[in-house]
């Protein structure tokens, strides 16, 4: 059986042969993570600072991450601090933006709740970020083209939720499906204010010619995750490491 390390080993390798052309095109270029102490801001960190090292005779890629920690600090991310060409700052993307912020080239604004459990606890800052904390950066993007600055890519992690609840001959889910979604119910909090947000991407894509892609991480897992998440994955995980049987929560 793989151990968690080699198999993010593995993942890292696998993820930086498909993205060498991507990646080497951001060598020596300034990128942003928003959201990055997060699972899927673990392996996107992860990912840059293992093509940093494996790529030693190329200008690393210079990546600063912003975080509020609004789920603690992980050890994995206080372990990297002090690598060279890696910057990480305590930042609430709802709030003004620090004014060193620099010339940033790339940005991932994958800051956000993503747990059912815990956006249902914080619905208001679940929503702010996935548009306010969005608009912060998209507009930020925009004056740096409007100055004159290198703008290169800006990519929103939307989510597979802005399909709600889709009738049972959509799925599986197209790219296409219109979704079927609650702007009242229960996870309305999150599944809207990512509808909205990559409306305001492509508007903002479209009447600035600004380079912005949306994604749609669909049922993600894997190491990273934490385990207290209370996602299915990680509450079976949770299950396994107490000797428990597993749980499910329907039929």
């Amino acid at each position: 059986m793989q151990t968690a390390k080699e198999v993010v080993e593995k993942d890292l390798f696998y993820i930086t042969q498909s993205l060498d052309t991507d990646l080497s095109e951001m060598s020596g270029k300034e990128l942003l993570i928003t959201g990055g102490a997060g699972f899927l801001g673990y392996y996107l960190v992860k990912t840059i600072i293992y093509w940093n090292e494996k790529n030693y005779n190329k200008k690393s890629i210079n990546l600063t991450v912003y975080d509020n920690y609004s789920r603690g600090i992980p050890k994995w991310l206080t372990e990297i601090n002090n690598k060279k060409n890696i910057k990480i700052v305590e930042q609430d993307v709802n709030n003004q933006l620090p004014k060193d912020i620099g010339n940033i080239n790339y940005i991932i604004h994958a800051a956000s709740i993503a747990s059912p459990t815990f956006y249902r606890l914080n619905p208001i800052k679940t929503m702010d970020a996935n548009v306010n904390g969005l608009r912060n950066f998209l507009d930020y993007f925009l004056n740096q083209k409007i100055n004159g600055k290198l703008v290169k890519g800006f990519l929103f992690l939307s989510t597979s939720e802005i399909y709600g609840d889709p009738a049972n001959d959509k799925i599986p889910t197209p790219e296409s499906y219109r979704g079927n979604v609650s702007c009242t119910g229960p996870r309305a909090c999150y599944d809207e204010s990512k509808r909205y947000g990559e409306t305001l991407c492509v508007n903002f894509s479209e009447q600035f010619d600004l380079p912005i892609r949306i994604a749609r991480p669909f049922n993600n897992y894997g190491p990273g995750l934490k385990i207290t998440d209370r996602r299915a994955l990680a509450d079976f995980a949770f299950n396994i490491f107490k000797n428990q049987d597993i749980k499910l929560l329907s039929d």
